[in-house]
């Protein structure tokens, strides 16, 4: 046993003129004013969680209040659709969130297909069906990645953009591009997949099991993570629902809402998955939802390679889709048609429609108006970003201002989707 601390009293006793703190700073009752300070954090690089500007009130190391302001990114995206012609938006609206961009043209052209009537051949479903869960895997690993990194974990950067690099080498050998592929189109996706890449995919839906593994027992047994994200950041589920917070934020509080579920879109009421939920509602049960949902994510990629129908990639009907390349060397009509469709567009009967998915970030909405014209009269999206970043007031008031750090970015917000 230990022997009791004895603490001298010999600089006191030297000393009886030494100041008290009374002396020093009077007296320290409760019902004392405090002082809060008002600070600016921010706007912050582009290269960090995006352009925000947090206005905190801060009472020592405690956030008593906070509000972010938006706008500092905003390029007007919504209404530089309206000028263009329904085939030419599509690249616009899938640089909102530039870290899930295939989710965006999903919204899009499935409002516009919806809109028309247009019935996807089933390929062109399943295809679709694997580029989105190969971006949801791609966005977590980004907020993994970039999160760890806040708290102090910087290996786990390396770790997942080790893999995040393979996601962007399946999409280049599909699409050509690496970000920002345009893959889908108005009745399907613009190109088959290319031989070999149903290989390449199998490969990495077997190795990214394996990998998360080595997140969690990087992340799970690290002491300082689980005392940074555990208990810190709660709000409950009714609150959440309150601001009409969805996706992983809203099923970490215990809500198994997906509306990969909810809903009947593309191959998902064909595929075998569950919905991770957490229980406390914290920025623990955040990442462990993400991190499921990952796995989760190659299970669907697995059973759609698997039953990958044949057929068609895109629609036959040659008034919204446009003809096969090998047709325009040989056949003019097909190069008029071509020329057309790419020159003016095609028309819309006056109407309109919301189309919502589940993005990776909770409800990705866009709701189309139509007025007869070869442009949309109208592109609006319902971002989950923004909605989501009116939770993060109740995150980080009253906790430090190193919690509301960890708090931010188990938020992930891309502020190309806030501002647009």
């Amino acid at each position: 046993m230990a022997p009791e601390r004895q603490f001298s009293q010999a600089l006191v006793d030297e000393d009886p003129a030494l100041p008290t703190v009374a002396d020093l700073y009077g007296d320290l009752d409760e019902d004392r004013t405090t002082e809060v300070m008002t600070v600016n954090i921010g706007p912050h690089h582009p290269a960090t969680h995006g352009v925000l500007r947090l206005v905190v009130d801060l009472e020592g190391e405690v956030v008593r209040d906070l509000k972010p302001v938006i706008g500092y990114v905003h390029t007007g995206i919504e209404k530089s659709c309206e000028d263009k012609s329904y085939w030419k938006v599509i690249p616009f609206v899938e640089r909102m969130d530039y870290v899930s961009y295939f989710f965006q043209m999903e919204a899009y052209c499935g409002a516009v297909e919806r809109l028309i009537g247009l019935e996807l051949p089933p390929r062109a479903k399943y295809l679709r069906t694997i580029m989105l869960e190969l971006n949801r895997i791609h966005s977590h690993l980004v907020w993994l990645g970039t999160t760890a990194l806040d708290l102090g974990a910087i290996s786990m950067l390396w770790y997942c953009f080790r893999e995040r690099d393979r996601i962007l080498d399946l999409f280049e050998m599909a699409t050509g591009q690496r970000m920002h592929t345009r893959y889908f189109q108005v009745g399907g996706v613009i190109e088959d997949l290319p031989l070999g890449w149903e290989e390449k995919c199998r490969s990495f839906v077997h190795d990214m099991p394996i990998r998360v593994g080595q997140y969690e027992a990087l992340l799970d047994r690290n002491e300082v993570f689980l005392q940074r994200t555990k208990g810190v950041g709660i709000v409950s589920r009714e609150r959440l629902l309150e601001l009409g917070v969805t996706g992983p934020l809203l099923r970490a509080a215990g809500e198994p809402w997906d509306l990969r579920k909810a809903f009947d879109y593309l191959a998902y009421p064909e595929m075998d998955f569950k919905i991770p939920v957490g229980t406390v509602g914290d920025n623990y049960d955040r990442y462990r939802v993400r991190v499921a949902e990952m796995v989760e994510s190659t299970k669907i990629i697995g059973q759609a390679l698997e039953a990958l129908p044949g057929g068609p990639f895109i629609a036959e009907d040659r008034k919204y889709v446009l003809p096969p390349r090998s047709e325009l060397s040989t056949s003019m009509e097909s190069l008029i048609h071509h020329f057309k469709l790419v020159t003016e567009g095609f028309r819309v009967d006056p109407g309109e429609i919301y189309y919502a998915i589940e993005g990776p970030r909770g409800e990705l909405g866009c709701f189309v108006l139509a007025d007869g014209s070869s442009k949309p009269a109208r592109v609006h999206f319902r971002d989950p970003s923004f909605v989501n970043l009116q939770s993060f007031r109740d995150m980080a008031k009253d906790s430090y201002v190193a919690d509301m750090i960890c708090s931010l970015g188990m938020l992930d917000p891309i502020l190309g989707g806030v501002d647009r």
